[in-house]
C-alpha cells in the first residue's frame, strides 16, 4: 500500500441525473490506494442550478472547484456527461489556460465524447418530456434507471439513484440534453497525450464498450479500454468493486510512474506569474511517461541501449523520467537544437548509427558499460562500425546534451535544481526578479530557493 503522500486524488464528475454520492462505494473500495472525491455539478446533487447552464459555464465551475482543492499529483475523471466536462477541463490544464498543474491521468466511465454524443432522438425527446412540468417524477426516474442498467440495482444503489434524479434541476437536465450533449468540442480538445482508463459496460447502447474506442481513440492515444461484463450505463452503482480494481491497477501501472513536482513548486506553476503557454508546456512535460512507449525514430533495440546510456549519464533516484523515450520523441518530431558536428548525418540517422556502433561491444555488466562509454567519449571507441571513433565521440557529446536537457526540462528537475526562471511572465507588465544576489530569494519563490530566511536571504 502506498504511503499517504503517494496516494493520488481522483476527482470525479457525475452523470446526468446523478451526484457525487454515486461514487461513494467506489471511494470506500479504493481507500488507502486512491483518494476519490466526487464533485457535484451545478443543478445536481447538493448544488443548485446556476443561471448559466451552458457546458462552458460548467467547465469553468469545475476549474474553480479544482483550483481550491487540488494538491500534489491528481487525476480527473467523469461518468457519462461528466466525462465530456472532464475532457474539456483536462484540455485546458494541458494547454495551460486553466490555473492548475499536477494532472497525471484520467478515469472515464462510459464517457460522453468531445464530439456530439450519439443519442437516439426519440429517446432524447422522451427524456426532455419528463421535466416539462417540473422535477422528474418517481415513475420516470424508475424508467430511467431501468433503461440504463443491465440488471436491477441493489437496494443501496437504488436509494442513491432515485433521490439524485428527484432533486435534479429541470433546467440543468434540459441544458445537457438540448445543448451540452450536442456541443462539438473536438477542435478545442485535440489530442490529449496522458494516461487514460476508459471503462464501459457491454450492455450500454450508445456509450458502451463497443462504441468507446471509435469515440475516443483519436482523442486519447494512450487510452486503456476496459469492458465490464453484464453492465449497463450506471457503472459506479452497478460495478463499484470491479471498477475500483481496474482503477487501482491503472494507477499503479501508469499514474505513479515518474517523479512528483513538490507542492510549493506546483503552486508556483499554477500561479499567475506563469503565462498560460509556459504552464501548458510544463504540465505536459510532467505527465507520467508511457510505460508501453513504442519508439518512433529508433528501433526497440536502439531505444533499449539509449536507456542504458541514459542511466549512466543521468542516474536518477526514485521514480525515474524515461529520458531516452523523450529523446526518441524529440528525434521523431525534429525538435533538436538545430546544429550538429561536422561529418555527422541528421540527428535521427546519427543516433541510429551511433547506437549501432556501440551495440557491437556493449557489455551486460553495468560497471563494464561505464568503462566502454567513457572510452568512446574520450575518442577510444570501436574502430569499425557505422561511425568511426572520432565521429562517435562527437555524437556522444550531442547525446549527453540531449539526455541532460530532457531531464532538466521536467518540472520536478527544475525544482530539484532550484530553477524558477519560468515564473517571470503571466499578466502584464511582465515581472522578473528584484534581487539578483547569491543566496537570496524573493517572496514569491519556493522555500528551497536561495536558502532560508534564517540565513538572511530575505533581510
Amino acid at each position: 500500500m502506498p504511503s499517504d503522500d503517494a496516494i493520488p486524488t481522483l476527482y470525479l464528475l457525475h452523470a446526468l441525473g446523478s451526484s457525487s454520492g454515486s461514487f461513494d462505494r467506489l471511494g470506500a473500495t479504493l481507500a488507502g490506494r486512491v483518494d476519490v472525491q466526487g464533485i457535484d455539478l451545478p443543478g445536481f446533487g447538493s448544488v443548485p442550478a446556476a443561471p448559466d447552464t451552458s457546458l462552458e459555464a460548467t467547465v469553468s465551475y469545475v476549474i474553480g472547484i479544482l483550483n481550491e482543492r487540488v494538491r500534489g499529483r491528481w487525476m480527473l475523471g467523469g461518468h457519462s456527461m461528466g466525462g465530456k466536462v472532464a475532457t474539456l477541463v483536462a484540455a485546458r490544464v494541458l494547454s495551460g489556460t486553466a490555473p492548475l498543474t499536477g494532472l497525471a491521468g484520467m478515469v472515464l466511465l462510459s464517457p460522453s465524447p468531445p464530439r456530439p454524443e450519439p443519442m437516439d432522438e426519440e429517446r432524447r425527446t422522451r427524456m426532455l418530456s419528463w421535466v416539462d412540468h417540473g422535477a422528474i417524477s418517481p415513475q420516470d426516474a424508475e424508467t430511467f434507471i431501468a433503461q440504463n442498467t443491465a440488471r436491477p440495482l441493489d437496494p443501496g444503489a437504488q436509494s442513491v439513484a432515485l433521490p439524485d434524479l428527484a432533486r435534479t434541476s429541470p433546467a440543468a437536465w434540459r441544458a445537457w440534453l438540448e445543448t451540452g450533449s450536442r456541443v462539438d468540442a473536438r477542435d478545442e480538445v485535440g489530442t490529449l497525450d496522458l494516461p487514460v482508463l476508459v471503462l464501459a459496460g457491454d450492455d450500454d447502447a450508445d456509450l458502451g464498450a463497443a462504441a468507446q474506442p471509435g469515440l475516443l481513440a483519436g482523442v486519447y492515444p494512450r487510452a486503456r479500454f476496459h469492458t465490464l461484463a453484464d453492465t449497463g450505463h450506471m457503472i459506479p452503482l452497478e460495478r463499484a468493486a470491479e471498477t475500483a480494481a481496474a482503477i487501482a491497477d491503472f494507477v499503479a501501472d501508469e499514474v505513479l510512474a515518474g517523479p512528483t513536482v513538490p507542492e510549493d513548486w506546483a503552486r508556483l506553476i499554477a500561479d499567475d506569474r506563469v503565462d498560460p503557454r509556459t504552464r501548458g508546456i510544463l504540465n505536459r512535460r510532467a505527465v507520467p511517461d508511457d510505460r508501453g512507449y513504442a519508439p518512433r525514430a529508433l528501433d526497440l533495440a536502439q531505444l533499449t541501449l539509449l536507456r542504458e546510456i541514459s542511466d549512466l549519464v543521468v542516474p536518477q533516484e526514485g521514480p525515474a523520467i524515461d529520458i531516452a523515450a523523450r529523446v526518441d520523441a524529440q528525434l521523431a518530431g525534429g525538435a533538436g537544437d538545430g546544429w550538429r558536428p561536422e561529418g555527422l548525418p541528421p540527428d535521427p540517422e546519427a543516433y541510429r548509427r551511433g547506437l549501432d556502433t556501440l551495440a557491437e561491444g556493449w557489455p551486460t555488466d553495468p560497471v563494464a558499460r561505464e568503462d566502454v562509454l567513457r572510452a568512446a567519449i574520450e575518442g577510444n571507441g570501436p574502430a569499425d562500425g557505422p561511425l568511426d571513433a572520432d565521429l562517435l565521440a562527437a555524437w556522444l557529446e550531442d547525446v549527453r546534451v540531449d539526455l541532460v536537457r530532457q531531464w532538466l526540462a521536467h518540472p520536478a528537475s527544475m525544482a530539484r535544481t532550484g530553477y524558477d526562471g519560468f515564473a517571470t511572465g503571466g499578466r502584464k507588465p511582465l515581472r522578473g526578479y528584484v534581487h539578483l544576489e547569491l543566496g537570496r530569494r524573493e517572496d514569491w519563490e519556493p522555500a528551497g530557493v536561495g536558502g532560508t530566511i534564517a540565513t538572511g536571504d530575505a533581510a
